[in-house]
C-alpha cells in the first residue's frame, strides 16, 4: 500500500508553467525525496499529491484509484509542514489525536494510537505539555506523530527540519531514516539541502524549472549525473567545472584541461571533477599551478579554495586532515584525478 503514480501532471497558475510535465513511480515503502532550487515546483507537487493544489493537467493516481478529485482527506496521505502548525491551546496528546477526534474514533482508541506513537517517537513524557513548552525539535516530533497516528498510505514532508539548528537537523535526519525503516510506510520528503537528500532518499528526483532533470538513487546521481545542473546542485562544496580553453587560454587553463580530459570526446565543451578529486602538491610540484585564496580547516578536513590564472571560478579541493598549514596566498601543485573527471557537452548533458 502506499503506491504513488504521476502521469503527465502539469500545473499553471494563469500563464505561468509551474510543473511542465512530470512522469513518476513512487513504489510502495520507498522513501523518495524531491530536491531542488527554490522555485523549481518540488512544494507545488507535493500539494498537489496531499490535494491541496488542483492538478492541471494529468493524472494522480494512489494505490491504483485515480485521486485528482478525491478529497484531500480520504486520499490517504498526510503531511508534515515546515512551521509545524501546532493548536497552542492543546496539549501534545489533544494535538496529536485531533484528527482522529474529528474522524469520531472513540477516545480510549485515540488514546492507545497517540500512547504508542509517542513511544515510536520518544516524546512520551510531553504528552501534557503544551507547544509554548516545547523546543524546535520536539515541536517538530509532535507534528510528525500527528501525522503517524492517522495510519496514513503515504506521508509527505514538507522541508519539515529547515526551522532546526545544524545539530537537530542531524538528530531528526537520523529519526526519520528509523522512523521510514520501522513503519515502512511510503514517504515522499520536499527539501532543497543536497545533504539531507542524499542521506535520506532510497531515490532522488531532482527538480528545476518544473520537470525532474534526473531520478535515481543518490550515489549514482553523484557519480552519473545526467548534465551539468545535476551535477552542480549535488555536493559540498560545488563540483569544479572547468570549460575547454580557447585561443589566447592561460598555460596553467590549459595544463588543467589537458590533465582532466586526457583523450576525452571533442565534444566536450566543459569537464566536471569533485572537489575530492583534486589532490595539493607542494608549490613547484605538479604541471598545474594555483594560488590558495581561502582555507577552511574544519578539524578532520579541509576545503581549499583556488585561484588558477585564466579561470574565471574558483577551483575547490576537498582535503584529509594534515593540510591545516595552507593559508590565503600559498602556492601549490594541482594534481586532478582524470579517472574521476566528467565530461559535458555544449548543451550541459554529460557525455558518458
Amino acid at each position: 500500500m502506499g503506491q504513488v503514480s504521476l502521469r503527465g501532471i502539469r500545473k499553471s497558475f494563469g500563464t505561468v508553467d509551474v510543473i511542465t510535465g512530470i512522469d513518476l513511480e513512487v513504489n510502495t515503502g520507498e522513501f523518495m525525496v524531491f530536491v531542488g532550487p527554490s522555485g523549481c515546483g518540488k512544494s507545488t507537487m507535493l500539494r498537489m499529491i496531499a490535494g491541496l493544489e488542483d492538478i492541471s493537467a494529468g493524472d494522480l493516481f494512489i494505490d491504483g484509484q485515480r485521486a485528482n478529485d478525491v478529497r484531500p482527506a480520504d486520499r490517504g496521505a498526510a503531511m508534515v509542514f515546515q512551521s509545524y502548525a501546532l493548536y497552542p491551546h492543546m496539549t501534545v496528546a489533544e494535538n496529536m489525536g485531533f484528527a482522529l477526534k474529528m474522524a469520531g474514533v472513540p477516545r480510549a482508541q485515540r488514546d492507545e494510537q497517540v500512547g504508542r506513537t509517542a513511544e515510536v517517537l520518544r516524546i512520551t513524557e510531553l504528552l501534557g505539555r503544551f507547544p509554548k513548552q516545547l523546543s524546535g525539535g520536539q515541536r517538530q516530533r509532535v507534528a510528525i506523530g500527528r501525522a503517524i497516528v492517522r495510519k496514513p498510505k503515504v506521508f509527505l514532508f514538507d522541508e519539515p527540519l529547515s526551522n532546526l539548528d545544524a545539530a537537530l537537523r542531524v538528530d531528526m535526519r537520523i529519526e526519520l531514516t528509523r522512523l521510514h525503516q520501522e513503519l515502512g510506510t511510503t514517504m515522499i520528503y520536499v527539501t532543497h539541502d543536497q545533504v539531507e537528500a542524499m542521506t535520506m532518499g532510497t531515490r532522488i528526483a531532482v527538480f528545476n524549472k518544473g520537470c525532474i532533470e534526473q531520478l535515481g538513487a543518490p550515489m549514482d546521481l553523484y557519480e552519473r549525473p545526467a548534465n551539468e545542473f545535476v551535477a552542480g546542485f549535488l555536493g559540498a562544496p560545488r563540483i569544479n567545472l572547468v570549460a575547454r580553453p580557447g585561443a589566447g587560454a592561460s598555460e596553467p587553463h590549459q595544463a588543467l584541461w589537458a590533465a582532466l580530459a586526457g583523450p576525452a570526446d571533442p565534444a566536450a565543451r566543459r569537464m566536471g571533477l569533485r572537489a575530492e578529486h583534486l589532490r595539493l602538491l607542494p608549490a613547484g610540484q605538479g604541471s598545474v599551478a594555483a594560488t590558495v585564496a581561502l582555507a577552511e580547516h574544519l578539524g578532520d578536513s579541509s576545503v581549499v579554495y583556488l585561484r588558477l590564472a585564466g579561470l574565471p571560478e574558483l577551483l575547490h579541493a576537498k582535503l584529509g586532515a594534515g593540510h591545516g598549514h595552507l593559508a590565503s596566498g600559498d602556492t601549490v601543485g594541482l594534481q586532478p584525478d582524470p579517472a574521476w573527471a566528467l565530461a559535458f557537452d555544449a548543451q550541459g548533458r554529460r557525455i558518458p
